[in-house]
């Protein structure tokens, strides 16, 4: 199976750092810099295409985002971002601050507003549903997109923390889905 992902587009609050999670947040103007990033993204996009299936979570920024590169999308609860319950809303740098190391070399063991472990539970649901598809994009959040690429290459969620993927930012994995876990 081959997984285009695309983190969507700005938001206010990522512009000021603070975690948005479940927070259903609309995305702020499209600058010039960025509008050329979805250009060259689009690039990318037409030389893998066609895809069996383009996705999108069940929040507005990903749905948006699909639509400013010219996809609907179908919308997969699986996709949503991890609730990060009391910190959405707050600057990133205070969830840092309180669980320290364990955000960053542990995060399967926190729980925020849902647990670590259910959210990689949703990432392997995600990978068994889709399985059988052989071409697919998906619209997506950090925090999601780098649980999955943890998962993927180490076998669990707990490098999650140390990848950086930023909005609008495109990558294309190669996933063996004969891989059971």
């Amino acid at each position: 199976m081959q997984v285009t992902l695309i983190r969507h587009l700005p938001t206010e609050w990522n512009k000021k750092t603070w975690l948005q999670g479940r927070k259903d947040i609309g995305l702020t103007d499209v600058s010039e810099e960025i509008q050329k990033g979805i250009d060259t993204n689009k690039e990318i996009l037409r030389q893998l295409s066609p895809f069996d299936i383009v996705l999108v979570s069940t929040l507005k920024r990903t749905h948006q985002t699909a639509h400013l590169y010219g996809y609907k999308g179908e919308t997969e609860c699986l996709l949503d971002e991890l609730d990060f319950g009391p910190y959405e809303g707050s600057p990133k740098k205070e969830l840092v601050q309180n669980l320290g190391e364990m955000w960053i070399h542990q995060p399967k063991e926190l729980v925020l507003g849902e647990s670590l472990k259910d959210f990689e539970k949703r990432l392997i649901l995600f990978l068994k549903k889709y399985k059988d598809f052989r071409n697919i994009l998906v619209f997506g959040h950090g925090a999601w997109i780098r649980g999955i690429l943890s998962y993927l290459q180490y076998g669990d969620i707990n490098h999650m923390n140390k990848i950086l993927f930023n909005n609008n930012e495109c990558t294309t994995i190669i996933w063996n889905s004969d891989l059971e876990k």
